[in-house]
């Protein structure tokens, strides 16, 4: 975690003096990075001074022209007959919680899918290569875009749920959780302060939301939490948790707790900006 900074006085007379004299966001950024801010603190510093909204300047991690996920819109959702529930929003981050958007079949099917592929869960290091991390203690696999007609489905239902093409979605991770395992407070977006940030985002950009659908209903804990705003969602087969960001929200801090009795099963789907392709997994 980032401790709150203070605005000096110097600073904001800084800040605001910077603008005036024509140099754009961009450059009044690179210019506190260079004297040792960190960046995103410095996108919140900036955007308080100069009061702009914070996904203002988020939006500039990326490349021009990256799209945007759609917020479903409580109290719910009909997509292809479907009915999907929308009993918790949340703003900041923008949130979801989504009921119904699989069925107990589509869980089932996953889990078999997944089973005789599942191997020791991965990170992203700085380099953008594939880590074991003593922060995630499950294990996992991925399908390839489309890979089975189950698969496409899925991907189908959250294109058109969230208004982005299925064709922007890194392929389908399925985790297992056994009792103790966890995955300790993260982000989802690349910090564009890691010196892989470029190779990370240089084809599709930013990762833009994450939607964590639960496969089965772990007897006792396995919720994810969201530290920074208070909130706990149950892991309750067949539903899910969508939230959005825009490459530096933290308020998207989140974690998915251990598992205290039995097991736990999700489907996680992350956004990009733009089409991911069929290349390296993340």
């Amino acid at each position: 975690m980032y401790p709150r900074v203070t605005i000096s006085p110097e600073l904001r007379e800084w800040i605001l003096a910077t603008t005036r004299a024509g140099h754009g966001v961009d450059d009044v950024l690179r210019l506190m990075k260079e004297n040792g801010y960190d960046p995103r603190q410095s996108r919140s510093i900036v955007a308080e001074v100069m009061k702009l909204p914070l996904a203002a300047l988020h939006a500039n991690t990326g490349k021009p022209g990256g799209l945007r996920t759609r917020h479903p819109e409580a109290p719910e959702v009909v997509i292809d007959g479907r009915t999907i529930g929308i009993p918790v929003s949340v703003d900041a981050p923008a949130l979801r919680v989504l009921d119904g958007l699989l069925s107990e079949r589509e869980c089932a099917d996953l889990i078999e899918l997944a089973r005789p592929r599942l191997q020791r869960a991965l990170t992203v290091d700085s380099e953008g290569k594939q880590q074991v991390d003593h922060r995630r203690t499950s294990e996992g696999m991925f399908f390839r875009a489309g890979e089975t007609p189950l698969v496409a489905t899925i991907e189908q239902r959250l294109a058109q749920l969230l208004g982005v093409p299925a064709s922007h979605g890194e392929g389908l991770q399925i985790l297992h959780y056994g009792p103790g395992q966890e995955y300790e407070p993260h982000y989802d977006w690349f910090d564009p302060a890691l010196p892989g940030y470029d190779k990370l985002t240089a084809r599709a950009g930013q990762r833009i939301a994450s939607v964590v659908m639960y496969l089965n209903t772990p007897e006792r804990g396995g919720g994810t939490a969201f530290p920074e705003i208070g909130l706990t969602v149950t892991a309750r087969r067949g539903s899910a948790v969508y939230f959005a960001y825009e490459g530096g929200d933290q308020s998207s801090l989140h974690a998915g707790l251990p598992v205290l009795q039995g097991e736990k099963w999700i489907a996680t789907h992350w956004l990009r900006e733009r089409p991911f392709g069929q290349g390296s997994r993340h």
